[in-house]
């Protein structure tokens, strides 16, 4: 065995069988062998060379690296990350990795995704899926890919420079005062007081069926929204509501004494459900979500209305607040934590207004021009020397 003169990076030594070995000190910290021996030892510098080059350049990832799928790194990614997911995300990114990504780049080495084949899969996910779920994707990708940056396995994340489809916005149905009276009316009485629940204190509708009787205050007039249902495959769960966001909402007086008159139609204790499920096997849990779509739009018809959503009424709610009192108490009341989603998703100018906006600014201007005016007319002529 051969020992050979000291170097800048990494070490070279010759094996007894004649073949040359090269070792170096990785950004890890740790010692690393090249995955192979080399015939001379012009080849062994060679690649030492080109490890320091890429160290330099943060282009180094660990050797295991080479030999570790995109299947394989994206299981243990996702048996990490998914602690910290609301059930509803978890089922959703479990259904993506299955549907979409794995089939596309499982048995592919995380070593050799490059951008182009993500923007080349991005093109072919578009001319079969939604927006939507092509965007979902692609972020569920770069998620994954980012997670292997940062564990230094990859030195990029091939995920960039991809151009994604553009997901068209639709406006919410943003429904009057008088509306949401009529679409409540056609209601029977438990489901009206939801309605109005929702069109007044702007819950979700997994949030007010989570509703349980000690979340609503009636002296106080006030409703905790502190849970959420979600509906996926395998039943109803219960969890928090979407980002954590517990809050507490004044409702107006008149959805209060409803509220009361209702809870009185209900069973004792703090845990039953406001609104509960309507058969008697299912009086002790909440109500479906599915059971109740199917009475709303009922009632949405015989109202005269099209295409209204139970998520139409915490729409309408954040555009009456935000027309009444700003956008900011609006996103507080929904549970934003920041007003620009409040903004972009749900409130919305309320008929007639910007009109009243364009009238406003008018008058106010021809004010200031007869003050003017005025001023100008009374202005005493300069005394004549």
């Amino acid at each position: 065995m051969t020992l050979a003169k000291k170097r800048r990076f990494g070490r070279v030594r010759q094996l007894p069988s004649g073949r040359w070995q090269a070792r170096y000190r990785g950004p890890d910290g740790l010692d690393h062998s090249a995955p192979s021996t080399f015939a001379t030892r012009r080849e062994a510098d060679r690649f030492l060379a080109m490890v320091e080059g890429d160290i330099a350049r943060d282009r180094w990832v660990l050797p295991d690296a080479r030999r570790t799928t995109i299947g394989e790194w994206a299981e243990q990614w996702f048996v990490s990350a998914n602690r910290s997911w609301k059930p509803k995300t978890r089922h959703t990114y479990r259904s993506v990795l299955d549907r979409i990504v794995l089939p596309a780049f499982g048995a592919m080495p995380l070593t050799a995704l490059r951008p182009i084949m993500v923007a080349r899969w991005v093109g072919d996910l578009s001319d079969r899926l939604s927006a939507s779920q092509v965007r979902q994707a692609y972020r569920l990708l770069s998620q994954i890919m980012r997670a292997a940056v940062d564990n230094d396995i990859i030195g990029s994340s091939p995920c960039r420079s991809v151009r994604l489809p553009r997901v068209p916005e639709s406006d919410p149905a943003i429904l009057t005062v008088a509306q949401v009276d009529k679409l409540a009316t056609a209601c029977d009485v438990p489901d009206r007081v939801l309605v109005l629940l929702l069109a007044y204190g702007g819950l979700r509708i997994g949030e007010a069926l989570a509703l349980r009787r000690r979340h609503v205050d009636i002296r106080a007039g006030r409703v905790t929204v502190a849970q959420a249902v979600t509906q996926l495959p395998g039943g109803p769960v219960i969890d928090t509501p979407k980002n954590h966001q517990r809050r507490e909402l004044a409702v107006p007086a008149f959805v209060v004494q409803l509220l009361r008159e209702h809870l009185a139609t209900l069973p004792e204790g703090p845990d039953v459900f406001v609104f509960p499920g309507r058969q008697a096997h299912t009086s002790n849990r909440q109500q479906s979500y599915h059971g109740f779509r199917r009475r709303f739009n009922v009632a949405v018809r015989s109202a005269g209305l099209v295409d209204v959503t139970p998520h139409d009424l915490r729409a309408t709610h954040a555009s009456w607040v935000a027309d009444s009192h700003g956008v900011l108490v609006a996103a507080r009341r929904l549970g934003h934590a920041n007003a620009s989603v409040t903004t972009r998703h749900y409130a919305r100018a309320v008929d007639g207004r910007d009109a009243e906006v364009a009238q406003h600014l008018d008058a106010s201007r021809a004010k200031v021009a007869r003050r003017s005016g005025t001023q100008r007319a009374r202005k005493p002529r300069k005394a004549e020397q």
